[in-house]
């Protein structure tokens, strides 16, 4: 087991040198850079720049050097000063942002997740318990809407929905006098007023899809001959399923932990930008519409960081969880 985890760690160090090179490459594929959106946006705004006032602004951003050494200068501050470099659009350094935005995206999408696994687990286990039974066609039904109604659409159906109730519109995760104000008891409990729809939004489809998966698994184990000689052994029904089928059929849970940690960073993406929250979301599509590559850059090499990180724990919980991964590792 050990040895497993040790080639584990090794294989990550060039994946986390690839993924540097990929996230850098990424922002940069499209044609042009900041400084070219920048100045196509301030001409049709009918101001007009020479080739001196150009090549000035490209020197003061850095545009003006080779693609080598803006990542080579980008990745140096990255590991010797902790910096990720100075966001062009805001003006302000692009670990500022993330901190800001941070906490709020990864409290909403924890407890996204606490939602998703407190309500698809138990649904999916008793759904393939009583399967074809009315609960197991209920929740059936459910998976399919969740899995084929995006989250957008949610969001402005529930939007909609919450608007005709109570007449209030969902389009912050803070009210208009608390939007710009420093964290008090009170902006929190502002927040906490606000934040469930979001959280709600974000936490049906991926219900849904946990539903599918789980019950399929579990349907497909409890029809293996080690199930029917546990039982005709006269072990207890709970202790059964609990014990081996249901441990079993855990494995797909435990093998998407490695999108667990970047789906706190960026889960609800969509829901963020429908709905104008104050999260990663909106952040990250502002910074891809003008080509702000130090900060786009920053939140894709930090979402491909958390998905290394997350596949090694992945990884090595189902190694735990499932001898016969184990065993083969060992072999």
């Amino acid at each position: 087991m050990l040895a497993y985890i040790a080639r584990r760690f090794v294989i990550m160090i060039p994946m986390l040198v690839l993924l540097s090179i990929i996230a850098f490459v990424i922002i940069q594929l499209p044609p042009g850079d900041y400084l070219t959106t920048y100045i196509n946006a301030r001409i049709a705004a009918g101001e007009t720049f020479n080739k001196a006032e150009i090549d000035a602004l490209r020197a003061q951003y850095g545009l003006d050097q080779s693609i080598y050494v803006q990542y080579a200068r980008w990745m140096g501050d990255i590991l010797f000063r902790g910096s990720f470099g100075t966001s062009f659009f805001w003006g302000r350094p692009v670990g500022d942002l993330l901190v800001e935005r941070l906490p709020i995206t990864i409290f909403v999408s924890l407890s996204s997740l606490i939602v998703v696994y407190t309500l698809a687990i138990p649904i999916a286990i008793i759904s393939a318990i009583y399967k074809y039974s009315w609960f197991d066609f209920l929740a059936t039904t459910f998976g399919f809407i969740g899995l084929a109604t995006p989250n957008f659409l949610i969001a402005l159906a529930l939007s909609w929905i919450f608007f005709l109730i109570t007449g209030g519109m969902v389009t912050s995760l803070f009210s208009l006098e608390f939007r710009d104000a420093p964290w008090s008891f009170a902006k929190f409990l502002d927040l906490m007023s606000n934040v469930w729809l979001p959280i709600l939004i974000i936490g049906l489809s991926g219900t849904a899809g946990l539903i599918r998966t789980l019950r399929a698994t579990l349907l497909d184990e409890l029809s293996r001959p080690y199930v029917v000689t546990a039982r005709s052994k006269g072990l207890t029904e709970t202790k059964l399923l609990l014990k081996y089928p249901v441990r079993i059929a855990m494995n797909p849970v435990f093998s998407t932990i490695g999108w667990l940690l970047p789906g706190l960073i960026n889960g609800g993406v969509i829901v963020g930008i429908v709905l104008n929250l104050q999260m990663i979301g909106p952040v990250l599509m502002q910074a891809t519409l003008t080509q702000d590559m130090y900060l786009a850059g920053s939140i894709v090499l930090i979402l491909g960081v958390l998905t290394v990180i997350g596949t090694l724990i992945s990884d090595i919980l189902l190694a735990w969880l499932d001898p016969r991964i184990r065993y083969g590792a060992e072999g």
